[in-house]
This record gives structure tokens, C-alpha cells and sequence, in this order.
């Protein structure tokens, strides 16, 4: 069409199908500042900084408005400028924001908004008082007096990973963001995968940081210090220095953290190898002998807390296998203990990860021995650039430095290991050759890789269908493993990323608004393993030793005692009861009907609403106090109600009522 356009300040901008307005003057190469817009999450139109004046219908927000042919706007008037500056003046005066002291300084989309407005001044006083930190969880800070309302860790808790750990509460001046029951987050559903955090545009919610207790180790004589480098934080960490997304930073990493005092760094890479091979081997032993399938991954703690909480049944389709982080941890220090001569409490083992869900998976208790935990510290990629900051040192100007052998040694599959689809490709790498008995040339698998939120591929290796499915976001992974749990899908093999697109899309790495630099993270890594003579973790010559001198084989008691765990159901909203009939006292019988998640799935509500007719219709008011509560612990064996402290599990109506009566004949 000839007048397929829009005139935005005098200019003609064709119209190619955006969705809204503020996507065509993105087009036109004006950065239109808003908080609330991502193009990954719903329109939500709550910061009003994106106006325009459009002809004819005077001033309007540009996220929400959809384009039409013939439209006239104006972006930057007298007008609109003195309510973008009033707004954002509002908005620091509304919280404590002291840039100097945030950790978000710098990349904080508010204290740039704010700059390029010309804010110099705040006109208003402030009127809130302070609230209290939540640093309940290993994984994240929330300050909620630097919550600007935007609403965005909200819709990316909800609508990326379908969990809803936070949400709005209250009305007006009151409104706030909050955990369930205003809870901390430590005690709802909260996975730790930080996604929240990714997209807050200020210093509410942060990654935890553990600079200080990193720098205490590496300053203490006594200890040893050893970093471990997950992949997808060498094509993202120049970031913070002005380098391309995608630039494979390894050698400047190395030398960085030399100068700052480490005493070994090595890569997580390795382990992502030794994953492959124990995680393959599982599977084809699986596959061989009627084992549980499809046969999830268990590298993402994210993933893996989350299939505690709301999938309990499928824990035994998890892979036992830790993850690399893990695997590194306990093997370094089952070997470099004895190497070195230092006591486990001694050897100090730093995780630089792009992930902050790794914080929490550091510090589950199966992860520890002798009360020593097998990864100490977990840094994230931003952390790891805010010490170099505080070193001092010049990123760019450093000579690349190698890491230190043998864990320093990697494959290209275990360097793919940090994008969606990577794990998927580096074990079919491994199947592939174990079960056709040839050696595999063309190592790329195209067809698992990509950005789709779910990417299903079927192969026939050596005469055998094989049926894999790769999927990022929890969203996503919910609606596989439902497919799953109700028998609709025939997966063998299934790889679940908790961050949009896999680790390179985790909270901990550096800040980015820009959704390109996701696929240039992506492409770096791949570009390692082509730069890289050996490309199938099977083949890594160090991994082959460790298992000669260390682990026997794979599978091996040895092997699953420093490389495999277990997991169980796990409780998701901690100590909240709802009174649902009147009266407390003593004498009264106590019944609690668990409406949490499993439960809930299993049908514990509609158990709760009969139970509660069956008093109401028997004039039990008096003699039975009835509550809802979060969890029973049994998420297996739901439904569960406690009636007087013995709990029933998979209890039907019949059954609570029987138990009840004979309680209540018994008083």
C-alpha cells in the first residue's frame, strides 16, 4: 500500500507489522524510554513515560496504542518532556535511591532515564518510610524501597515461568510488590532463577552478592582459592567493559582473576564433559533396560527446584547426575585435597556463574561433606566484573592468560553447554557413537538448536528412533512436563533451561534490554566450539583420566558418589494456615486440608469444600476447627489432611469423614 506508513517528527516510517507504536519509533531510531515495555512480556502501559501526541487524539502511550496508516506523531514536545521529567521526578522522590551506594548504578534504566532528561532536582519530598531488606533467599536481594511499580518482575515471574512467587498488593499509596502472604521469598514458591531480577529497571531486585566473603578467602593465608568458569560467562563478561556481545573473553578472565589472587582457575566446561558422560550413559542404560523415560536433565538448579515443587511424580525421571558446577566441586575436592594437602574447609571453590539459582544449588545440603559445602561461593558474571572493577584493572588491556590443567581442559560440547539445546547436542555426540559403534565426523545436530521456546526433533541412530525435545522457560517446561505426566508425548530424552534461551539468558549476566545480544552470546558459543580441536566430551583426554585414576567408569559406585544425588517434593509456601470455620478453642478437633500446588492438582479443594458442607450439614460448627493449609509434605501422596495430628494421604471425602467422626466420638 502506498500509504503504509507512519509520520513520526516529520519523518515517513513504513509500517512492516509492528505491534505497537513504540516498536515502529524504535524502527525510526528513536530510543523512547519506558520502564514497563519488554517485547518478551506482555503490554502493560503502567509507567507512562512512552507518550506521544498523536493528531487528532492528543497525547497517548505509544506501548499500547497499535499502529495505523496515516498516523501523525510527535515524540518529544514541550509538553510531553515536562510530564516525563514530573514522572520521573515522582518516582525518586517515592523510594530510596542513592545511585552512589546501589549496586544497579550504571545499569540502572531509572538513573538513565533520569540523566537524559535532564532530572537535576527532585521538587517533592519524600513520604514513604523505609521497609525492611528481604535477603531471606542465597539468590537474591529485594529492596523494596527502590520499587518503582513497573510491574515487570511481576509479568516475568508469571508469564515466562508460570510461577507467580510475587505479585501486586494493596491499593494506592499503599501498593506494593510482594511475595505470597507478604512473605519473604525464601518461604514461597520463589526457584531462584532470577528472572525478576533480569528485568527489574532498578536496584529492587538483585542478584545476592558474595564479593565480600570472596575477597575475605582470597585475602586469608591459610586458604587455597579456585574458580570455576561456567561457559556462557566468557561471551558475556566484555560486556561490562565495552566489548561486543558474543567476544570469547576466556583469556582476559584467566588473567584477571590471577591478578586479583585466585590460585587455580579452571573450567566448568570440564565438568559440563564429565555431565555428558554420566548423563548419556544413564540414558542409554535407561533406554536399554525399560528405565524411566523421557529422562529430564538436571544441570539447572532452577528447573530442578521446580519440578520439586509443582512435578513430585517426576522426580524419577530427573537424571541423578549433578550439575557441572557440582560435579566440579566434589571432584575437586576429593582429588585437590589429597594433591595439595589441604583440608576440605581449606580448599575454597568459587563458582563464577551466569546463573544466580546456582547461590541456592551451592548450599543444599546434599551438596556438602563432612559439614563442608563442595562449592563454597558462587559469583555471577556481573559480580565477577564489579571485582575487577574494584582491582582496578584494565579488561581491555589484558594478554590472555590459559587456564590451569587438567580441569581446565574442555571439549567444544562441554562449552555449548551455556546455550538451549547445547546439552541436548553434546549428548547426542555421545549416543550417537555408542550406539552405532562409528566414529562421529559431522558433530553439528542444526535441528536442536534455535530460540524457540520448545524444539522437538526425532532421529534414527544406527537404526534406533530415538525422540528428543528441547525447552527454555518454565512456562514452557510446565506445559512438557503436564504432556508428560498425562502420557501425550513419547520423549526420550528431554533438556530444560529455566532462563529464556539458556544460560547465556540467566540474571546473573550483565544487563541488556537489547534482545539481539541474546542470540550474539549464543553465536560466541558456538563459534568456541568450532575454534576448538575436540568437539565430544567423550573424547576429552583429562575427563578419560579422571575416570582412570578417580571415578573407576561411568556409573560406578565411585562415580555416583561424587557425581550423582537424588531429589525429593519439597514444600512450597511455608507456615501459613487459613482459617476457614469459627472458634479455636482447645477441646475443638484440629483438621488441616492441604490446598497447595500437587494437592490442589489432585483435588484438595474440592475435598475441602465438601468436608466443610459435611460439618456445616451436621451442626459440627462447635466441635471442628477446619484450615487450609500450604503443605503437608506429602506432595506425592495427595491429597493430605491431618485430623488431630494424623495425617491421611490420597484421602477421599469417605475417608476424612470416617476418621473425623471416630475423632470426634472419641472427645
Amino acid at each position: 500500500m502506498e500509504n503504509n506508513f507512519v509520520t513520526i517528527d516529520g519523518r515517513k516510517i513504513p509500517l512492516n507489522g509492528e505491534k505497537n507504536l513504540l516498536e515502529i519509533i524504535r524502527k525510526a531510531g528513536i530510543d523512547l524510554p519506558t520502564f514497563c515495555y519488554h517485547s518478551e512480556l506482555s503490554v502493560y502501559g503502567a509507567c507512562r513515560l512512552c507518550l506521544v501526541e498523536l493528531e487528532g487524539r492528543g497525547i497517548i502511550s505509544a506501548c499500547s496504542t497499535k499502529p495505523e496508516p496515516g498516523m501523525k506523531l510527535k515524540t518529544t514536545t514541550q509538553e510531553i518532556r515536562e510530564i516525563r521529567k514530573i514522572t520521573l521526578e515522582l518516582l525518586l522522590a517515592n523510594g530510596e535511591h542513592h545511585c552512589p551506594t546501589c549496586v544497579k548504578s550504571g545499569n540502572c534504566k531509572l538513573q538513565d532515564i533520569a540523566r537524559r532528561h535532564g532530572v537535576e532536582k527532585i521538587r517533592f519530598k519524600r513520604m514513604n518510610q523505609d521497609i525492611p531488606l528481604d535477603d531471606s533467599t542465597h539468590s537474591l536481594l529485594r529492596d523494596p524501597n527502590k520499587c518503582i511499580l513497573c510491574g515487570d518482575c511481576v509479568r516475568a515471574c508469571s508469564e515466562i515461568q508460570s510461577i507467580g512467587a510475587i505479585d501486586f498488593a494493596f491499593r494506592g499509596s499503599h501498593a506494593a510488590v510482594l511475595p505470597a502472604f507478604g512473605k519473604k521469598l525464601e518461604m514461597v514458591e520463589c526457584i531462584d532463577c532470577g528472572q525478576c531480577a533480569r528485568v527489574c529497571p532498578t536496584g529492587a531486585i538483585t542478584p545476592k552478592s558474595e564479593i565480600n566473603d570472596v575477597w575475605k578467602a582470597i585475602s586469608d593465608p591459610t586458604k587455597t582459592v579456585i574458580a570455576q568458569i561456567a561457559p556462557a560467562v566468557r561471551v558475556a563478561i566484555g560486556e561490562m567493559f565495552n566489548m561486543a556481545p558474543g567476544v570469547d573473553s576466556t583469556g582476559q578472565i584467566v588473567a584477571a582473576l590471577k591478578i586479583i589472587g585466585f590460585d587455580k582457575i579452571f573450567d566448568t566446561s570440564f565438568a559440563a564433559d564429565l555431565t555428558i558422560v554420566e548423563e548419556a550413559s544413564e540414558l542409554l542404560h535407561r533406554i536399554e533396560n525399560g528405565g524411566k523415560l523421557p529422562q529430564f536433565t538436571s544441570c539447572c538448579p532452577g528447573w530442578v527446584k521446580f519440578a520439586e515443587q509443582y512435578f513430585p511424580d517426576l522426580l524419577p525421571n530427573l537424571s541423578s547426575c549433578r550439575s557441572p558446577q557440582q560435579m566440579f566441586g566434589s571432584l575437586a575436592k576429593e582429588t585437590l585435597t589429597k594433591e595439595l594437602k589441604k583440608d576440605r574447609k581449606d580448599l575454597v571453590i568459587v563458582s563464577i556463574m551466569p546463573c544466580t539459582a546456582k547461590k541456592f544449588e551451592a548450599r543444599r545440603p546434599e551438596f556438602s561433606k563432612d559439614g563442608v559445602q563442595d562449592v563454597d561461593f558462587v559469583l555471577t558474571t556481573q559480580e565477577l566484573g564489579q571485582m575487577i572493577d574494584q582491582a582496578g584493572i584494565l579488561f581491555n588491556n589484558l594478554e590472555p592468560e590459559s587456564l590451569d590443567m587438567p580441569f581446565g581442559f574442555k571439549t567444544g560440547a562441554g562449552v555449548i553447554f551455556g546455550n538451549s539445546g547445547g546439552v541436548m547436542e553434546a549428548a547426542l555426540r555421545f549416543v550417537y557413537e555408542k550406539l552405532s559403534g562409528q566414529k562421529l565426523e559431522q558433530v553439528d545436530f542444526h535441528d536442536v538448536r534455535g530460540m524457540e521456546g520448545l524444539r522437538e526433533v526425532n532421529l534414527n541412530i544406527a537404526g534406533k528412533d530415538i525422540s528428543v525435545a528441547v525447552v527454555h522457560g518454565l512456562k514452557n517446561a510446565r506445559a512438557v512436563a503436564e504432556k508428560v505426566k498425562n502420557g501425550q508425548c513419547t520423549y526420550d530424552f528431554i533438556e530444560v533451561m529455566s532462563c529464556p534461551n539458556g544460560c547465556i539468558g540467566g540474571a546473573g549476566q550483565p544487563v541488556t534490554f537489547d534482545m539481539s545480544v541474546k542470540a550474539k552470546r549464543t553465536a560466541g558459543l558456538y563459534s568456541a566450539d568450532k575454534n576448538l580441536q575436540i568437539h565430544k566430551s567423550q573424547d576429552n583426554p583429562f575427563v578419560v583420566e579422571a575416570y582412570n585414576t578417580t571415578l573407576e567408569s561411568a556409573g560406578s559406585h565411585k562415580a555416583h558418589e561424587l557425581l550423582h544425588t537424588s531429589y525429593s517434593s519439597r514444600r512450597r509456601v511455608s507456615d501459613v494456615d487459613i482459617q476457614l470455620l469459627n472458634g479455636s478453642e482447645k477441646d475443638k478437633l484440629q483438621i488441616s486440608v492441604c490446598v497447595g500446588t500437587s494437592c490442589y492438582l489432585k483435588g484438595s479443594q474440592d475435598l475441602l469444600h465438601k468436608m466443610i458442607d459435611h460439618i456445616d450439614e451436621n451442626n459440627l460448627q462447635e466441635k471442628v476447627d477446619i484450615k487450609a493449609t500450604f503443605c503437608l509434605e506429602q506432595c506425592d501422596r495427595g491429597p493430605s489432611v491431618t485430623i488431630n495430628g494424623n495425617t491421611l494421604e490420597k484421602c477421599t471425602l469417605a475417608k476424612a469423614c470416617q476418621v473425623m467422626n471416630e475423632e470426634l466420638a472419641k472427645k
